[in-house]
């Protein structure tokens, strides 16, 4: 049962990113994104503070699951949500945006979709007109 809670919040979590970065973080948080989507040369952008914000809910969901055994279950969607936001920093940081220089060319197809969406969104550098706002998942019209 808990891998089941830890791998439906995984997958949860592509919904909620694509919910949170279509219409927060592209609506009213839009002040924090908008850096990400300029060209610039810092090692941070005002950007990350989300993952700051992500990382702080999943630390404290395996928190109390771990720590007050009637909250078990928040450890392994704390976890599911720690899981996602490894992937989505390996996969967005340091695959698409290189914030980590490391090699890496891909031949397979899924990753390369996902890469080509996520440069289609980064085509538009305004609050309004972007499109693929998912992370793990891109549409077959990318291939």
């Amino acid at each position: 049962m808990e891998i089941l809670m830890w791998l439906g919040t995984f997958l949860l979590m592509e919904g909620i990113a694509w919910f949170t970065h279509k219409y927060i973080m592209h609506g009213v948080m839009w002040n924090w994104h908008e850096s990400h989507h300029v060209h610039h040369k810092n090692a941070l952008e005002k950007n990350d503070l989300f993952s700051v914000v992500f990382g702080v809910l999943s630390t404290l969901t395996i928190i109390l699951g771990a720590e007050i055994e009637a909250y078990r279950p928040l450890l392994w969607i704390g976890l599911g949500i720690a899981s996602y936001g490894l992937c989505y920093f390996i996969f967005h940081d340091i695959i698409v945006h290189r914030r980590i220089k490391v090699k890496f060319k891909t031949k397979n197809t899924y990753l390369k979709r996902l890469i080509k969406a996520h440069y289609v969104h980064h085509e538009v550098h305004e609050k309004e007109g972007a499109e693929a706002f998912g992370f793990l998942y891109a549409p077959k019209k990318y291939e």
